[in-house]
């Protein structure tokens, strides 16, 4: 009775946590989204007039003239990521929801499944927290420097796939040329700044994105500064901005070390405005621009 009574313990004590990461989840989502503009201004062609040719093309490709700037994307996503190597990737399928807020954070919301295998937790601007078959506890980190610089340097760069309102230039965003087809964007936020080289094509669709992260993704286990990248595809349009619906990202890009641990396919993108809250205190979000491509979360 005794070993029983111990595990029941046990599993109300893993359940409480897993109820709080939800929580956390919840209230740092809609963080991210009560900072989101409720009247923005709207995309003009002189707005980049004055950045570097792939820059300008890049602007001019994925935002129409008149659309609204909203920088805060919520997006599903469908797709594999992978918990191993180049040599034996263990890809996993999985489902995610996602939201962006460029220079704010992110939080990245996912299940994957490999036969009987079930992970799922959730990657931030704050913490990594996964969690095999629901209950037991496989990964969590954060709060500390090297963290929040990795992390920047990831929801940085999907801000150019994602968000390109968000890199317009300003005081915290600064644009150079790299080549006539390629050009930096570095963004300041606080103590932490990140450049993100962007190669365009002549029409300006970007096809790929690469950036030096920090990150301990090798065999050391140390934190430094290495490649990351990923590649663009199937460019859709969503409340006037044409952004891509297929993305695959790894570490070591450009390397023989590379290969594409996360691949994703857009199903759901919106805009979200800020959250109310209701005569019940409840927090509720009005009307938002969306697109539907398919299928739910």
């Amino acid at each position: 009775m005794l070993i029983i009574a111990i595990v029941l313990l046990l599993l109300l004590i893993l359940l409480a946590r897993r109820m709080a990461d939800y929580r956390a989840d919840r209230r740092v989502t809609e963080h991210l989204i009560s900072t989101q503009p409720e009247l923005p201004d709207v995309f003009h062609p002189d707005m980049v007039a004055s950045l570097p040719e792939p820059a300008r093309r890049y602007f001019l490709y994925t935002i129409a003239p008149d659309t609204p700037l909203y920088p805060v994307v919520d997006f599903t996503m469908t797709g594999k990521f992978a918990l191993g190597t180049r040599q034996q990737p263990n890809y996993f399928a999985m489902r995610a929801r996602q939201v962006l807020s460029v220079p704010q954070g992110f939080i990245w919301s996912m299940r994957a499944s490999r036969g009987w295998m079930r992970v799922s937790g959730s990657d931030s601007h704050r913490w990594t927290r996964f969690w095999l078959m629901g209950l037991i506890p496989v990964a969590r980190m954060g709060g500390d420097t090297d963290h929040q610089r990795s992390a920047f340097g990831r929801y940085i760069a999907e801000g150019v796939f994602w968000s390109p309102a968000a890199l317009l230039p300003g005081p915290d965003v600064h644009w150079e040329p790299v080549d006539q087809n390629c050009a930096r964007v570095t963004l300041t936020h606080g103590t932490l700044s990140q450049s993100v080289d962007i190669t365009v094509a002549e029409n300006g669709q970007p096809t790929q994105v690469c950036f030096l992260r920090w990150s301990n993704a090798n065999p050391e286990k140390v934190y430094r500064l290495q490649p990351f990248g990923g590649k663009l595809s199937a460019f859709k349009t969503f409340a006037g901005f044409c952004l891509p619906t297929h993305v695959e990202a790894g570490n070591h890009f450009g390397s023989d070390d590379y290969f594409p641990f996360f691949i994703a396919d857009i199903e759901q993108f919106h805009f979200p405005l800020p959250f109310k809250r209701g005569a019940s205190g409840d927090a509720s979000s009005p009307h938002s621009p969306s697109h539907t491509t398919s299928g739910e979360l």
